[in-house]
């Protein structure tokens, strides 16, 4: 119509979509006034709370980041008093309990408290995590002065394996003396032996490396770093076999559970799935190792205490001390002489704290592995439905 250009077209009080001015479409049917449906706006109220993903995501890595700080913590404080243990029994030829079962420790670690005190089982703590902490300032050390990588990976070539490697031996070849002193500082006892100071580890160390005289029955330094280096080496490529193998069968078992389930859950293979399986695959690597170069760990212990004149608490009885008197001529005279004079079980002595040890570690990232979800659930924000908009299909009815 003549004059109507500039004004907009509306249907039913409102501007008119351009399908509902379609004039395909007819206006009137047999009489009646056609009505055309209205465009109601579909809202998803669960498409809103986008901002509960993202907290989802940031609880989730704290999480991940305690569990790892408690595992750390764990690894290197809590279960030192298992270590003393362990080794205390390792070294002791004469000891007529092996503690193969945790129940039998129970009653020696109450007695040691009662004697010695509640600090009896955390000595020479200083000297071990100097000792680790000289271990990795090597590393770097090298890694830096020479090609050789202090990581690698799966994807790196053989030459770039063999290097790494080659990095492990020097490194544990130049802590051999520093490691052999820490040990007698963890396995002495407190009421027959001086309280060492912190940095005694370093003294006692360099002397045993520069003592290259062969005084008694005390083993030269350069006779134990090749058994030494075996052992290191030998049992951290244990280690990173048995956490490849670990971790892919997690991610298979993990993605089996999620096909039984009909499909994948938006979380397959999350920040948090991954953290989840390195840590239980580092866990189950480590406890692998341990229980598979027990034995050789027994014989290597007792080479480096020979002939040092230490002074260890008799595990049998808990209220005593004995001195460590062997005379071993190599790793296998060591091995052969424990086999006919204590059995088979005799490289296993002190295996309960070994058992003890991974009990309470795992026991350590659990409960902490709860209580941060639990307090990141209860700290969490929550969000509000959002109502979806009345149509204006109602108003109009």
């Amino acid at each position: 119509m003549a004059g109507l250009e500039n004004y907009d077209s509306v249907y039913r009080g409102r501007p008119a979509k351009t399908w509902e001015m379609d004039t395909s479409y007819p206006q009137r049917y047999h009489g009646r006034e056609v009505i055309r449906p209205l465009e109601i706006p579909v809202v998803h109220p669960l498409a809103e709370d986008l901002p509960a993903v993202d907290d989802d995501i940031t609880v989730t890595k704290y999480v991940g980041l305690g569990c790892g700080l408690a595992s750390l913590i764990t690894e290197n404080l809590l279960i030192h008093p298992f270590v003393v243990l362990r080794r205390q029994c390792q070294v002791n030829p004469g000891a007529s309990k092996y503690h193969l079962l945790p129940i039998t420790l129970v009653p020696v670690i109450v007695r040691l408290h009662q004697t010695q005190g509640i600090n009896t089982l955390w000595k020479g703590i200083g000297s071990v995590l100097l000792v680790r902490g000289m271990t990795m300032a090597v590393e770097d050390l090298i890694s830096k002065l020479t090609p050789w990588p202090k990581k690698i990976t799966y994807n790196n070539s053989l030459k770039t394996f063999g290097q790494h490697i080659l990095l492990k031996c020097v490194s544990l070849g130049i802590v051999t003396p520093f490691y052999s002193a820490s040990l007698v500082e963890t396995v002495q006892s407190e009421i027959a032996s001086e309280c060492p100071g912190i940095l005694d580890v370093f003294r006692d160390g360099a002397i045993r490396l520069l003592d290259v005289c062969n005084k008694g029955r005390l083993i030269p330094i350069y006779a134990l770093v090749p058994p030494t280096i075996v052992y290191g080496v030998s049992k951290y490529l244990f280690t990173l076999v048995v956490r490849g193998v670990a971790s892919r069968i997690m991610h298979v078992r993990y993605k089996h559970l999620q096909e039984a389930r009909g499909a994948y859950s938006k979380d397959f293979l999350s920040e948090s799935v991954l953290q989840d399986i390195e840590m239980q695959s580092t866990l189950v690597s480590m406890c692998a190792a341990d229980i598979v170069f027990y034995p050789l760990e027994t014989v290597i212990h007792r080479l480096h205490l020979q002939g040092t004149r230490t002074i260890i608490d008799n595990l049998d009885t808990g209220r005593s001390v004995t001195p460590l008197l062997t005379g071993y001529s190599s790793a296998a005279d060591c091995y052969r002489t424990i086999i006919s004079t204590e059995g088979p079980l005799g490289l296993y002595k002190g295996f309960g704290a070994l058992i003890l040890q991974f009990t309470v570690h795992f026991m350590v990232l659990r409960a902490t592995k709860w209580l941060l979800t639990e307090l990141g659930a209860m700290l969490m924000p929550k969000s509000k439905p959002i109502k979806p908009p009345k149509s204006p299909y109602y108003n109009e009815i």
